[in-house]
């Protein structure tokens, strides 16, 4: 089938066509630097990355943007509190001091769940020219005005306004839950720029006075700097489609620009059933996580639910995860011994058409792991009535491709991180010694030895070929 996607601004399954054929832009709202990553920061990066992975893997040439918004962040309304800025005061650093600490942060536990860095990682505090220009020809545009060193974008003046979010501008009163401020037009209207209080840290001058940019600005600029005025692909969170990608498009399409074609936002992640909350203290950060999970079981998991669908995390739901990925890798690890050079012709294809229609239908990764679980089976099957090693090979092959190249899950690693190539030599040498001492008719060692690796986990199988194993 064609590649299609669900897409938020058109509300339906549509068959992706990229501005230019070939080429596919991508643009995925980033993260605010100013705490640790937490396990809600996981999931669209997985998500992104495997988009990215499958489109390469069809043969299209991808720029994949993903920005960091270091100039500060509102908390939950515009009108709010400076993240960033809370932040350096509570650890006494200064604010870019606190985004660097935790941009590195994001990015080395984004490196763990085998998330790609982006081709480009634009700095919202990097391109605060590009926003004072934009912001300018929306004042020549005649959708925004001043006020008293502020900025603010007329969403009257902009009919379309609520086209991605299907929400009446009528009835909008800016997403906030506090007292809107006194010197705007309109309550609905929002910041494209604002003037920097006394004491307010980051501020940068303008037409208009010292300042800041408002939050969604940055977006609309970066994307279109670095993708185009019109590109292929935006994401983020579900949280995201409003206030921030409806802000987002408005501001674009007003000053000229088509903008993204396809919109796709992630659902959010659960935590033992249960919304996370920082003020509920509900939440666990990803070095945490990691403490108790192997990253790439992390993922492995994020891709059993659909991105459109809640993904609950809680140790049962790890645990069988865990477990599910330690039997596909158990199975590459038998093809792989004695696996030939070259592979059998044809083999899998089927398989393969498979994984190609459930990610082609709307990145539907649950149904492509169900395709690589059911080649499994069938590949064990062929393993016990003795597979050739070009079928060994044609299997290997196909592991490598879908489950490492494609969904970024590398086969060769056990659930706890560790090598299976140390976990292999080990245990290959006590198989060894345990195969000496049966054939000098010692089986009191050889079944003791036996037993003491079931105690461990380890399975033990004798066959005419010697003996395998696999964890229990």
């Amino acid at each position: 089938m064609a590649l299609t996607f669900y897409n938020s601004l058109t509300r339906n399954k549509d068959e992706f066509r990229p501005v230019v054929p070939g080429h596919v832009g991508i643009y995925m709202c980033g993260p605010t630097v100013y705490s640790e990553p937490h396990l809600g920061h996981a999931r669209g990066p997985v998500v992104f990355d495997v988009l990215r992975r499958w489109l390469e893997h069809e043969g299209y040439r991808v720029r994949f943007v993903s920005n960091v918004t270091d100039v500060g962040h509102l908390s939950d309304v515009e009108e709010g509190e400076d993240k960033l800025a809370k932040r350096a005061q509570l650890e006494r650093l200064e604010p870019m001091e606190v985004a660097e600490k935790y941009f590195w942060s994001y990015f080395d536990a984004m490196a763990r769940l085998r998330v790609r860095r982006p081709d480009v990682v634009p700095r919202a505090s990097g391109h605060i020219i590009e926003q004072i220009e934009l912001t300018r020809a929306l004042l020549d545009g005649g959708v925004a005005y001043v006020k008293d060193g502020n900025v603010y974008f007329d969403v009257s003046a902009y009919q379309p306004y609520g086209e991605l979010s299907g929400r009446d501008p009528e009835e909008l009163l800016e997403g906030t839950r506090v007292e809107v401020r006194s010197d705007k037009d309109d309550p609905r209207d929002f910041a494209l720029w604002k003037k920097a209080e006394e004491g307010h840290i980051m501020r940068w001058p303008s037409p208009w006075g010292e300042g800041f940019p408002g939050w969604h600005l940055e977006c609309s600029v970066m994307s279109t700097k670095y993708l185009g005025d019109e590109f292929d692909i935006h994401g983020g969170g579900l949280d995201l489609i409003f206030p921030h990608h409806e802000c987002e498009i408005a501001q674009a399409r007003a000053a000229g620009k088509p903008f993204a074609r396809v919109w796709l936002h992630w659902n959010m992640i659960t935590l033992e059933g249960e919304k996370m909350a920082k003020s509920k203290n509900h939440f666990v950060t990803l070095a945490q996580l990691f403490e108790r999970y192997d990253p790439v079981a992390v993922r492995f998991h994020l891709l059993r639910s659909h991105y459109r669908s809640v993904s609950d995390f809680s140790d049962d739901s790890l645990t069988a995860s865990a477990q599910g990925l330690r039997r596909l890798r158990e199975t590459y690890r038998l093809v792989s011994e004695g696996a030939g050079e070259t592979a059998e012709p044809g083999a899998f294809e089927a398989a393969r058409a498979a994984f190609a229609e459930a990610m082609n239908d709307d990145l539907n990764t649950p149904q492509a792991l169900a395709v690589l679980f059911d080649a499994a089976r069938d590949i064990n099957r062929a393993l016990e009535a003795g597979a050739s090693p070009a079928y060994r090979a044609a299997a290997r092959a196909l592991f490598d491709e879908l489950l490492d190249g494609v969904l970024g899950v590398p086969p060769t690693a056990d659930a706890l991180g560790q090598s299976h190539d140390l976990l292999d030599g080990l245990v290959g040498m006590l198989l060894e010694e345990r195969q000496r001492a049966r054939a000098r008719r010692d089986f009191a060692t050889a079944d003791a030895m036996r037993a003491r690796l079931e105690e461990l986990g380890i399975e033990v199988e004798d066959t005419a070929e010697g003996s395998r194993w696999k964890l229990g």
